[in-house]
């Protein structure tokens, strides 16, 4: 029994605290802690207890909140630093065309041409188109047909612009558009349907882009129509119309013609080119460009007033006047009889008059609505 307990208690004294660890159990007994301060003492008494440094262990509050900081800025860079997830796009419907325009005159009148049916591209209107070709063969001098040249497409798009002036006369024409998808599907494919693929070219740029490299090539083929027909909202008309007075492709005899929306101010002139005619069709007005002998003369307006049965019958005549030639001076009129031995007439004669009688088409016209009238009187008074 005696040598159990001594071998026990070597094993008892060899488990016991060292004294520096016992006062300082002590001294932390003795003072009041909260529960987090008692849970970090009682480990403090523990690692000493086995001879262990606490400061390798256990942190100080202050400590600890500053290495969370650290590791949720260290979580947040991560996330930052991560590509984000890649979001699924909406798949936009394929573009599709349909028939819907149409050649108006000349060649290829009447054939059927491909547009988009989206609104991203939107030609002109055929009404817009027919009176704007009208409009550039008036001002050519040839009301039938478009005097034969070289054109250029800006804003191509479908391509019917440029197509239609083909069709009219032109001998080649080229097409400006920055699409890809309209290029191939739309345009491309139109000029295949009307045959004039071997007399158009493409070009699929910016119309930007495509100023300022014909400006750095120099390139001396000028074109003697030019075709303007750019999506409203995103063109600047002052920056394309200094642009086209800058570039070498603008002839001198050329028409621009220049598709535009309501309450935009367009210049008199285009460099060397005057205003020939302004018009406005709905929301859509269209201007042209052109030398200044294009430019229409005016003519002197004539009117004549009839009055019969109480009515007043109006005619205007648009010819100009012809003025009446000055009677001869006396003493070469002497000279004419002492030579020719002429008879004179009376000074009492009056002078031939000086304005043009009406035509006498005209004065028929008036009659004719004369008649009119009264027939029609008399048929409301029940007169035969």
């Amino acid at each position: 029994m005696a040598s159990s307990l001594l071998f026990s208690c070597p094993l008892h004294l060899s488990s016991s605290p060292k004294p520096s660890s016992i006062s300082a159990a002590r001294r932390s007994s003795s003072l009041p802690l909260s529960s987090s301060d008692s849970s970090e003492e009682k480990k403090r008494v523990v690692l000493e207890r086995y001879g262990l440094d606490p400061s390798e262990f256990i942190s100080e509050p202050h400590q600890r909140r500053g290495r969370r900081r650290e590791e949720q800025m260290k979580l947040r860079k991560r996330e930052k630093g991560r590509a984000a997830p890649p979001r699924l796009e909406e798949r936009k419907p394929p573009r599709t065309t349909h028939k819907l325009l149409k050649v108006l005159g000349g060649k290829a009148r009447r054939k059927k041409l491909l547009s988009p049916e989206d609104r991203d591209v939107r030609p002109m209107m055929e009404v817009v188109r027919g009176a704007a070709f009208d409009m550039l063969q008036v001002a050519g001098g040839c009301p039938a047909a478009l005097r034969p040249g070289r054109w250029l497409d800006l804003y191509s798009g479908t391509g019917a612009v440029g197509i239609e002036a083909i069709s009219r006369g032109c001998s080649e024409a080229h097409f400006v558009e920055m699409d890809p998808w309209v290029v191939s599907e739309v345009l491309r494919p139109n000029l295949e349907l009307t045959g004039f693929t071997d007399v158009s070219m493409v070009h699929t740029s910016r119309v930007e882009n495509f100023l300022e490299q014909a400006v750095s090539r120099g390139e001396d083929g000028s074109f003697d129509y030019v075709s303007v027909t750019p999506p409203y909202t995103a063109v600047d008309y002052g920056v394309l119309l200094a642009q086209l007075e800058r570039s070498p492709l603008i002839g001198e005899d050329c028409f621009i013609l220049v598709e535009y929306p309501l309450k935009t101010s367009m210049p008199d002139s285009c460099g060397h080119l005057i205003k020939i005619t302004d018009r406005r069709f709905g929301r859509t007005n269209l201007i042209v460009y052109g030398p200044e002998w294009a430019q229409k003369k005016k003519r002197s307006e004539r009117t004549l007033l009839t009055k019969s049965d109480g009515f007043l019958y109006l005619a205007v005549s648009t010819e100009p006047e012809v003025l009446a030639t000055p009677p001869p001076p006396a003493n070469e009129a002497s000279k004419d009889v002492a030579d020719e031995k002429e008879v004179i007439p009376s000074p009492a004669t009056p002078p031939p008059p000086a304005k043009e009688k009406a035509d006498d088409s005209k004065t028929l016209a008036i009659i004719e609505i004369q008649e009119s009238l009264e027939g029609n009187s008399r048929i409301k008074k029940g007169l035969p």
